[in-house]
């Protein structure tokens, strides 16, 4: 089983999330969260006064799946999520060691 963690611009939230669906990712968790990268920000102004924004809007999109699905997975959202500019992202992929669906007990591949 592989966790994988994606880390979107936030429009690309409604593609990414229609290209896993139709892949059959059925779970998926969405967490707003502020970073940079080589990105590191930018300058906006605000009512005449420029000022810098350091840590930019993301989406982090986290994906458990089974063994062997992740390389049709990372390629999906490469491709749903990709603009061509900096800052698109990026997908970091972990090993579980153990998956238990609380309702009914259930433990690994069944638990996803």
């Amino acid at each position: 089983m592989k966790l994988i963690t994606a880390i979107i611009k936030p429009f690309k939230l409604d593609a990414v999330r229609e290209v896993l669906t139709s892949l059959g990712v059925q779970g998926l968790t969405v967490t707003e969260v502020k970073g940079f990268g080589r990105q590191k920000g930018h300058a906006e102004l605000y009512r005449g006064a420029e000022y810098t924004v350091d840590f930019l809007p993301k989406i982090k999109l986290d994906i458990a799946i089974s063994s062997g699905h992740e390389d049709e997975v990372i390629e999906a959202i490469i491709e749903a999520a990709n603009t061509g500019k900096i800052g698109d992202g990026k997908i970091f992929v972990s090993s579980l060691e153990q998956v238990i669906r609380i309702r009914t007990s259930e433990e690994g591949d069944e638990a996803i």
